[in-house]
Order: C-alpha cells, then structure tokens, then sequence
C-alpha cells in the first residue's frame, strides 16, 4: 500500500489514509502503530495530543480514531497541510485540529499542554536533540513524549526512558520527564 496507510483501531478503524510521494514522509509503520498506542492504553479520551511534523498523519488520526479529547496537528509544509485536511474531511474528525506551522515555532508560541507528544521529524534533519528539552512546558504532569528516529537517540538526564523497541530501521520511545511529575516508571520492550 504506496502512500497509504490504515488506522488499525477504534471509530475509525480500517479506514485508509493516502498521502503524496515526498521523501520525508515515512508514515509509522502499523507494527509500530500497535506497539504504542498498547503502551499508552487503547482509550485516548480525556488526553490531549500533540503530534509535531504531522506529515502523513498516521499518529494523530490514531489517537483521534482512539478518542482522544483533542489532537493538534503541526506541519509546515503547504501540500501537506492540504493533504492532511483531505484526510481530516474524509474522516469526519471534530477533534483533529490542524496547524500549519513550523514545529519550533510553534512550540515558542503555543501555551497549551498536552498528555503525549507524538515527535517524528524528518530523520535528516537531526532536530530530536535540541527540540526535547523545549517540550518540558508543553507537557502535563503525567505526560509521555514519543520519539521516533533513524538510531537509538539518549534523550539526556532530564527524560526516562519509559518504553522502547525497534522495527526494521525505525527506533522508537516513550519518554517521561523528570522535571515534571514522578519518575517512578520503568521498563523497556
């Protein structure tokens, strides 16, 4: 399935959202998909989220699918924005917010926090490391951040390692920080 991928669960499940040939897109794999989201709990509702460089949509459409309160969308680029808007008619969902921004400004300027940070950069680009410590006033007090890179990336002192696992050449984690809220989780997949 070429620019396409299915939302595996909840209201909108099965449905199939298409996205444009660009190479900074590489939607979650649904392996993945799956993993997360069983680390966060199938019920999204009540938490907000925010998913940075939204790009084809496949996490925010699967957290809004899953009920969350609220998703924000953040993504740059024009054709993208429209493409996800596209989706976003298709799929009838009140919830999904989108914002076509660039995800540094928009931290800099949004107050609001969220429960989970969904944070999927183009790899190339190289801006996990000094965007994490910028995330912290963005987070509610129990809130995890989702990372997902090209290698293992060590988040630095004031973030655990929650959750983790690899998939083919993708790296992914749960992250809580510990400048806001209790540290006391562990564990690794």
């Amino acid at each position: 399935m070429k620019n396409k991928v299915r939302i595996i669960a909840g209201e909108w499940r099965s449905r199939i959202i298409t996205f444009s040939e660009n190479a900074d897109l590489r939607p979650t794999p649904d392996r993945v998909r799956e993993t997360v989201f069983n680390w966060l709990g199938q019920d999204m509702s009540r938490k907000r989220c925010l998913d940075l460089f939204a790009g084809s949509g496949a996490m925010g459409f699967e957290a809004a699918s899953r009920g969350a309160l609220q998703v924000v969308m953040v993504e740059s680029s024009p054709s993208i924005i429209a493409m996800l808007r596209a989706s976003l008619r298709k799929l009838g969902g009140g919830r999904v917010e989108l914002v076509e921004m660039d995800a540094s400004n928009f931290i800099d300027s949004d107050q609001r926090r969220f429960d989970v940070i969904f944070v999927d950069p183009p790899y190339r680009l190289g801006l996990l490391p000094g965007l994490l410590s910028r995330l912290h006033s963005r987070l509610t007090l129990d809130a995890l951040v989702y990372l997902e890179n090209d290698k293992p990336l060590e988040p630095g002192a004031e973030w655990q390692v929650w959750r983790q696992g690899r998939a083919g050449k993708v790296f992914y984690q749960l992250l809580k920080s510990r400048e806001n809220g209790k540290s006391d989780l562990s564990g690794n997949v």
